[in-house]
């Protein structure tokens, strides 16, 4: 059992584990590419929220189905924006 333990540990160790690195000449529309994603979901999520309130207003009176819809999209698009926000992380964690 020890002998297993140690050669897995060995072998773990010999494991190169190096730094993400972009290949030559893609770092910057990399980042351009990622800034673009991440303000059309800002731009996404104003609509979502807007859209939710217009439902929700205008389902008011006589049509609650309208109103409930809208507000159950709320959930969502919290759900999207922070997933949105927090990407870079999560894949950080996920990955390292």
């Amino acid at each position: 059992m020890t002998d297993t333990l140690t050669l897995t540990s060995v072998l773990l160790a010999a494991v190169p584990n190096p730094a993400p690195a972009a290949p030559p000449g893609l770092e910057g529309p990399v980042s351009l590419f990622i800034s673009w994603m991440k303000w059309i979901g800002i731009i996404a999520g104003l609509f979502g929220f807007g859209m939710c309130a217009l439902m929700m207003i205008l389902g008011r009176r006589n049509r609650s189905s309208m109103a409930v819809d809208g507000a159950a999209g709320l959930p969502w698009v919290l759900g999207g924006l922070s997933t949105l926000t927090l990407a870079a992380g999560i894949v950080g964690v996920l990955v390292s």
